[in-house]
């Protein structure tokens, strides 16, 4: 049985990790914003995964277990912030998109000297104030508990461009169609088409931070088109692939 790290005060630091890098499951006293100014990082708990690039951050509540890990070369900032700090008051893992001022005060922070001078207090207010005005992003992918779910989730983690339909994936693992989805929206709070499309996302944020072609990640990832991946991640991320911030 692997043994758990228990590290009680979450550091505040940058840390570089070499693409494939991990950083093994652990768990704080405190909460962590963890964010990629370059690269793609994952963070996984026993609930399920969640991936962020340069425009997003991962809030990790105080007592979370979670491990990292790296997609292309990694820059991490890691900010601890004590049990009581809460700007916005989230007791689960949640991804925070995260603005170009934002961007700046996570990586100032992470950089400066850690002490308790006028300066490092004054720029975590504000970073604490641009916290409170984070817009959250549903971009969480829950790992499934059920058994046909697992399987389905093995099949799909290893070949995400499987186009399958509910019931022929349901022919493979045991189960029917609408018993599967009837497990999707019971146990995940989400339909098959939505969590496929997360799966997916990540997975293509996975490809874009190892440098990657847009076509090629389309087609890696299940899209009929380039056009259509586009489209999607335009929608979900505000921006294209092309300008994915992944660097």
């Amino acid at each position: 049985m692997t043994q758990i790290r228990h590290t009680p005060i979450a550091p505040t630091r940058t840390h570089r990790l070499a693409s494939g890098g991990v950083i093994d499951a652990h768990r704080h006293d405190d909460h962590q914003i963890v964010y990629a100014g370059r690269g793609v990082v994952a963070v996984a708990t026993s609930a399920g995964s969640w991936v962020a690039p340069g425009d997003r951050a991962i809030w990790v509540p105080a007592g979370t277990v979670h491990a990292h890990q790296a997609h292309g070369e990694l820059d991490l900032h890691l900010v601890g912030l004590p049990a009581t700090d809460n700007p916005l008051g989230l007791d689960v893992p949640t991804v925070l998109a995260v603005g170009p001022l934002l961007r700046e005060l996570i990586i100032a922070y992470t950089h400066a000297p850690d002490d308790d001078s006028p300066e490092r207090s004054r720029l975590r207010a504000v970073l604490l104030d641009q916290l409170r005005a984070c817009p959250q992003q549903a971009l969480h992918l829950p790992t499934p508990a059920s058994p046909p779910l697992r399987a389905l989730f093995e099949i799909l983690q290893a070949d995400p461009a499987d186009n399958r339909t509910l019931a022929e994936l349901g022919r493979e693992v045991g189960a029917s169609g609408r018993t599967l989805s009837r497990l999707f929206r019971s146990d995940l709070g989400m339909t098959f088409p939505q969590w496929r499309t997360q799966l997916r996302l990540q997975h293509a944020l996975v490809l874009l931070a190892e440098k990657e072609s847009v076509t090629t990640v389309a087609h890696r990832c299940g899209w009929s088109s380039a056009s259509a991946f586009i489209a999607v991640f335009r929608r979900t991320f505000g921006h294209t692939p092309g300008s994915h911030p992944a660097d």
